[in-house]
């Protein structure tokens, strides 16, 4: 499928998912990364001005807040910045410490959840997240953070097309070659964090050919992150 027809369906699916909830429009997080500046054009082009990019630094890198405005600024997208550093300095004195890493960073990505359907609410918007396949398929995100979304529409798309889109939908060239990150921590990277490169692992999902090494890491996180991808469990008696 060309990259035209694509968008084009994209746009379409949006349009269709959110008008049968009876929603509006939409809301979604503007990291100012790839894959939230695509969703944040697909959606402008789905629902014009019945959108809402909301930017939730939380001890954030300031260039991502830069690209993330710029972005909006660029496509004329309603924008809001919303910072959450001290909501996450005050939940975290009512916790018990913990030396647990991914138990702390985690909070943030789930208080960026609450604040999109916060205004999700408000607005009648649906939230659309901004997940791509190759993040699903190792399960790089957040349970209840942000994959907890209503909409993934770049849930089919690997990587390498996420960054074709970027270039058909003219997102700025610094941000398409941007290192990916989730902005959890300052220097934190998605490759560095997965141990392997985005290349590699589109290249397995889409041919299933990878070194030893990089196809059992693959499917070892695959397996362990799949309760990530489904519902709870509801025992069947």
């Amino acid at each position: 499928m060309n990259t035209e027809i694509l968008v084009q369906k994209l746009v379409d699916w949006l349009k269709e998912r959110v008008y049968e909830a009876g929603a509006k429009g939409a809301v979604f997080g503007m990291s100012g990364g790839i894959d939230s500046a695509v969703v944040a054009v697909l959606c402008k082009k789905a629902f014009g001005k019945n959108v809402l990019g909301l930017h939730l630094p939380c001890y954030s890198s300031q260039k991502d807040e830069i690209d993330a405005e710029r972005v909006a600024k660029l496509y004329d997208i309603p924008y809001k910045k919303i910072v959450l550093d001290t909501v996450y300095d005050a939940f975290m004195k009512i916790l018990e410490p913990t030396e647990n890493k991914n138990a702390k960073i985690n909070i943030k990505p789930r208080l960026r959840m609450i604040t999109l359907y916060y205004y999700a609410a408000s607005y009648n918007y649906l939230v659309v997240g901004t997940g791509n396949k190759s993040e699903l398929t190792v399960g790089y995100f957040t349970k209840y953070g942000d994959g907890g979304v209503d909409l993934l529409p770049l849930g089919n798309l690997v990587k390498t097309k996420v960054r074709e889109l970027a270039k058909y939908l003219e997102i700025p060239q610094d941000i398409i070659e941007k290192p990916p990150t989730a902005g959890l921590w300052e220097g934190q990277t998605d490759e560095g964090e997965m141990g392997i490169s985005y290349k590699e692992l589109d290249n397995y999902i889409l041919t299933g050919i990878a070194s030893p090494e990089v196809k059992e890491k693959i499917d070892l996180m695959n397996k362990k992150s799949e309760h990530k991808r489904m519902l709870p469990f509801i025992p069947d008696f």
